[in-house]
């Protein structure tokens, strides 16, 4: 028995994705190029597949392109948006605690030239929307910017960017990494304003391997990989059908309870928050931030790593940050400045739709064991 509480990290796959996914694989298995029945009938698949996530994201079948990861698409949106805008200038607006996907891609621009404005969120992971609109320019193309934070649950004012694009008549193109959004908080990507939005099959019960690009009608993308002509044009090769169909099943089951699920989760959330105030008031919550799955919690005096390896002990599973960084400090936390104490303890428990209130008495129990069996730091 194990209660598992890293579901930011990954999530567990429903078993009817992996039942749409066996399927798939069993029966299914044609190519959808093909032009006999095994191939159309496939074709046919992942056309219903597609019209699911698209769907349960909020926009039309045909913005949407399958991928293999939400990175994948972070990475195609950047290259995309620069390709498309290569004449109109050479800046890019991001924030400082966007995930590695963003942040990496950007970093490798810089040396060919380009500039980066990372803005700097408040004590409490929040963005000001008056730093977008001042940080842009009439040379700005590019503006990546994520909506739920992967390591504070807060969320960033995507919509007030895309506000500011238009009224300030910058060239930008708005791209959003909504992968820990996408079924977690209510948005369409119109809604939002944006035009490139990436999300994953992973975070939403569904199997690893495969995630999703919105690219809002119109915007003409360059390929991603240029081949047989699959995905519009836009990514060739081969659509993965079994993985595609898992995600559309996670996908339409996710959306269908939305509502309760992210009700549930906002309800575990706030029990965390008031066990530790009750029982462990030396733990600080760095942020409550605006998302109901993700809950960043810090024991000063106490190491994050050591806590996590003994939590998983005693079979309680959760995070010291984002499962990218692999042991190195949180640039987003390091990002809030705050003492050093609190920043070494940092930890992040994040919920599910599945998640229970024994899961989260577990962690009570393992973060007071914790407190009371291992030697503080002296930092």
């Amino acid at each position: 028995m194990f209660h598992y509480l890293d579901n930011a990290a990954t999530t567990p796959v429903r078993p009817e994705a992996a039942q749409a996914a066996m399927d798939a694989m069993l029966q299914g298995w044609g190519n959808p190029s093909s032009v006999y029945a095994l191939g159309t009938r496939a074709a046919a698949h992942v056309k219903g597949w597609r019209a699911d996530v698209a769907g349960a994201l909020g926009c039309l079948p045909e913005e949407l392109f399958f991928t293999s990861c939400g990175s994948e698409s972070d990475n195609w949106a950047i290259q995309g948006a620069l390709e498309l805008n290569r004449r109109k200038g050479r800046h890019i607006v991001t924030t400082a605690i966007e995930h590695a996907a963003v942040l990496e891609p950007l970093k490798a621009l810089e040396r060919q030239g380009y500039e980066v404005t990372y803005l700097q969120p408040g004590r409490q992971g929040v963005l000001d929307p008056a730093q977008v609109e001042g940080a842009l320019r009439p040379d700005t193309v590019l503006v990546s910017m994520m909506l739920v934070n992967n390591e504070l649950g807060t969320i960033l004012p995507v919509r007030e960017a895309a506000a500011a694009i238009r009224r300030t008549g910058c060239p930008a193109l708005l791209h959003c990494d909504a992968v820990q959004g996408f079924l977690k908080i209510p948005f369409t990507p119109k809604g939002l304003g944006v035009d490139l939005l990436s999300i994953s099959g992973h975070k939403v019960h569904a199997p690893k391997g495969v995630g999703a690009l919105y690219v809002r009608k119109g915007l003409k993308l360059p390929p991603l990989i240029r081949g047989g002509g699959q995905e519009g044009g836009l990514r060739s090769g081969t659509e993965a059908t079994s993985q595609i169909a898992a995600f559309a099943a996670a996908a339409r089951l996710g959306a269908s309870s939305s509502g309760e699920d992210q009700a549930r989760m906002a309800g575990l959330k706030a029990r965390a928050i008031q066990r530790l105030a009750q029982e462990l008031p030396e733990a600080v919550v760095l942020t409550q931030g605006g998302a109901p799955h993700i809950l960043p919690a810090s024991l000063p005096g106490y190491k994050s790593e050591v806590v996590v390896r003994f939590l998983s002990d005693r079979g309680v599973y959760l995070s010291s940050g984002s499962a990218c960084h692999r042991g190195r400090p949180s640039h987003v936390f390091a990002a809030l400045k705050l003492p050093k104490a609190q920043q070494d303890g940092a930890l992040r428990i994040s919920f599910s739709y599945d998640t229970t209130q024994e899961d989260v008495d577990a962690l009570i129990g393992g973060l007071k064991a914790a407190k009371e069996g291992l030697f503080p730091t002296l930092s």
